[in-house]
């Protein structure tokens, strides 16, 4: 039978509640909505224009990204536009939006991607040798100094030296100043009250602008940009179909996007899959046996699995082009929908036992194309998806094969929000009771 609805119903609270509750517990607010109402409810947050209709149901999620021609909510591009610049791919549409993905895809997958292997596992083998031993530490925040290094050195194309440290302290200081859930909430009243959202963060967003600009310019100078392989080289060398190139400020614009898609995100699923192996011993041993072996297929399995009990992004939304329909449900255009990442991860139909961590669920099959969407889906899929299990791969190998972890608190981490993460509140603090030496480079 199928349900037709202008809106599915949404919860009881006012905006003010929902927005609260989807600020400081997003799982538990997601959750007690699935099960008062069902598969499909809609929410309306602080400083929104209208509504937002969250669905869960396979079906309905396949329905949302197979359809090329819907759109971007508005919300997106007001929270996101003054870091990441009106050009940035995230918030472009139709073929605007195509061209640059067309353009910024090839380095992130393939033999190009594979090409940065060395230089993630040389940051990741400096890092772990900088952790002390017996004494407690976030593992999020040192998650965090690894990503921004893998972006800085693959990405960006910064040499060691003062430019290189000058970037690593801006950046890290406007993810900091613009990631809590507190400058969320300032974001989201400031829309409603129509006021700058960045306005105590302006100036240091400034600083960072005419860094990137020194280095884009810098760039240009090089008389080996042809052959360089970081990204920024081959943005700045590729072309569009009809042979023009990105400009410096577009390059700004999609550095900053590669910044925050590729670091904060990265870094958060690392912290995650940390705290659900050391919650899990057997589980844990059962992927150290693996990798002694020189085996990466459970590794794999597990990275899908952590992704699927603690997906980072939790919201991926659109505005419908044409009517949404499905046995279930029926949306008319115009809706703005989202997928609830985390509902879609935890549905017993899908998932036997939803919330207990099982890698195994994953061995020797792909997860279903519309029931795991950790990156997304459809033409909007997240371009760095390979890169960042690649990266999590290298970096979950190197730290599981050199240290002996222990969780400092065995309950599993509470979710807190970091920007558009959903990330663990206290920073997965562990402690390393022992540490092995750094394997040799093989010799080519």
């Amino acid at each position: 039978m199928i349900m037709v609805m202008t809106l599915p119903p949404k919860p009881s609270q006012s905006p003010l509640m929902q927005t609260l509750g989807w600020t400081f517990r997003p799982l538990a607010f997601m959750d007690r909505n699935r099960k008062a109402i069902g598969d499909a409810f809609s929410v309306r947050f602080v400083g929104f224009e209208r509504p937002m209709v969250l669905v869960s149901h396979p079906e309905a999620v396949k329905a949302l990204y197979t359809e090329r021609r819907n759109g971007l909510p508005p919300g997106r591009a007001f929270s996101l536009e003054p870091i990441l610049g009106r050009r940035s791919v995230l918030l472009l549409e139709g073929e605007e939006h195509l061209a640059r993905r067309r353009l910024m895809l090839p380095p992130f997958h393939g033999e190009r991607m594979r090409s940065y292997e060395g230089v993630v596992a040389e940051i990741v083998t400096a890092e772990i040798d900088s952790w002390p031993l017996g004494r407690e530490f976030p593992i999020h925040a040192r998650m965090q100094a690894v990503t921004l290094e893998v972006i800085l050195r693959a990405v960006f194309g910064v040499a060691e030296g003062p430019r290189l440290e000058r970037l690593r302290m801006l950046l890290r200081d406007v993810l900091a100043d613009t990631g809590s859930a507190a400058a969320q909430l300032r974001l989201l009243f400031a829309r409603r009250r129509g006021r700058d959202p960045l306005g105590p963060v302006r100036a240091r967003l400034t600083q960072v602008d005419e860094a990137l600009f020194a280095e884009i310019a810098e760039h240009r100078l090089r008389p080996d940009l042809q052959r360089r392989d970081d990204i920024l080289s081959m943005l700045m060398t590729a072309r569009f179909e009809d042979s023009s190139e990105m400009d410096d400020q577009e390059l700004r614009d999609q550095l900053m996007t590669l910044l925050l898609a590729g670091h904060e995100t990265t870094a958060t699923a690392l912290a995650w899959t940390f705290d659900l192996l050391l919650r899990h011993p057997t589980e844990l041993g059962r992927l150290r046996d693996s990798l002694a072996n020189g085996e990466e297929e459970y590794l794999k399995a597990t990275i899908a699995e952590a992704l699927r009990l603690r997906p980072v992004v939790p919201l991926a939304g659109r505005r419908l082009a044409e009517d949404l329909v499905t046995e279930r449900l029926v949306l008319p255009a115009g809706t703005d929908v989202t997928a609830a990442i985390w509902l879609t991860h935890t549905r017993p139909e899908s998932y036997p036992d939803p919330l207990a961590f099982r890698p195994e669920r994953f061995l020797g099959q792909a997860p279903d194309t519309y029931a795991w969407i950790p990156f997304g889906g459809g033409v909007r899929r997240c371009l760095g998806a390979a890169f960042a299990e690649f990266e999590m791969r290298i970096v979950l190998r190197e730290v599981l094969t050199r240290c002996e972890l222990r969780k400092v608190d065995p309950r599993p981490e509470r979710t807190g929000r970091r920007n558009i993460t959903l990330s663990p509140r206290a920073g997965t603090p562990v402690v390393i009771d022992a540490r092995r030496p750094a394997r040799e480079p093989a010799l080519a």
